[in-house]
């Protein structure tokens, strides 16, 4: 069963490669749709990333306020000669301050990937407006008639049945 899926997919394969060699402009769309594809990914990425920077900052803040909590009742068994109290305090504050430490690490490294997004996600928008302009002065410079638009939109429909057929 695999290798029948298989061989059909490489035939779909072949075909697609071979009318995008044949339709250069198709493949320059593809390539466009596929970079637009990406940066809606790399969006949604950046989103889930906030939200998660946003809840470790909520803990922090949280977690802050624990801990100030609990070195308030070290203190206050020190004070009144509780040691043992104390002690388990202050493991308890440790413990707390790790969690800080671990939360902070992870926030840091929640930052390293959004740079990284961000930089991808700029290097797509810059290739996009240099298409756009190389496109735009190409349309002003080469008027397009009915019969090419309608040769363009028909390989697109084409395009878009052999992407379905791949895809199932």
């Amino acid at each position: 069963m695999g290798s029948w899926f298989d061989d059909l997919e490489a035939r779909l394969n072949q075909q697609l490669e071979a009318f995008l060699e044949a339709n250069p402009a198709q493949q320059e769309r593809l390539e466009q749709q596929e970079a637009r594809e990406r940066q809606e990914q790399l969006s949604r990425s950046r989103l889930e990333l906030q939200q998660q920077a946003q809840q470790l900052r909520q803990d922090l803040l949280e977690l802050a306020s624990e801990i100030r909590q609990w070195q308030g009742r070290s203190g206050k068994a020190r004070s009144a000669g509780a040691d043992a109290l104390a002690a388990r305090a202050e493991a308890h504050l440790a413990a707390l301050m790790l969690q800080g430490r671990q939360r902070w690490q992870q926030l840091a490294e929640l930052g390293v990937q959004f740079a990284a997004l961000e930089a991808e996600l700029e290097q797509l928008r810059s290739a996009a407006q240099a298409a756009s302009r190389a496109g735009q002065s190409q349309r002003n410079t080469n008027p397009v008639s009915l019969e090419a638009e309608w040769d363009a939109f028909e390989a697109e429909q084409l395009l878009q049945q052999l992407k379905d057929k791949q895809q199932r």
